[in-house]
């Protein structure tokens, strides 16, 4: 009896570590938006346009679903994306 006791309360006290290491696990770091614009804005021009929007890693892997992105970024619909532009929080959609 004492040593299965002995094997409960060391399998308790284990599972207790592990799910106390687990919530010291870094928080994965948000890209700052700042920087993600300097790095696609190529030329430095201020603007990131469609050729430097389809250029980075993000488009290649999906070209229609990055094309759908730069159009609802680009609200003026000048074809190339402002800094504004660029790091405006997306609007959440309405439930119906």
């Amino acid at each position: 009896m004492k040593a299965i006791t002995t094997i409960l309360s060391v399998l308790a006290l284990t599972s207790f570590t592990l799910n106390a290491a687990e919530g010291d696990a870094p928080a994965k770091k948000k890209a700052d938006p700042a920087k993600a614009f300097a790095k696609l804005d190529t030329n430095s021009d201020g603007s990131v346009s469609k050729e430097e929007w389809a250029a980075s890693p993000q488009a290649k892997k999906d070209a229609a679903k990055a094309d759908k992105m730069f159009a609802g970024k680009d609200k003026d619909k000048d074809g190339k994306l402002s800094k504004e532009e660029f790091t405006a929080a997306p609007k959440k959609k309405k439930a119906e």
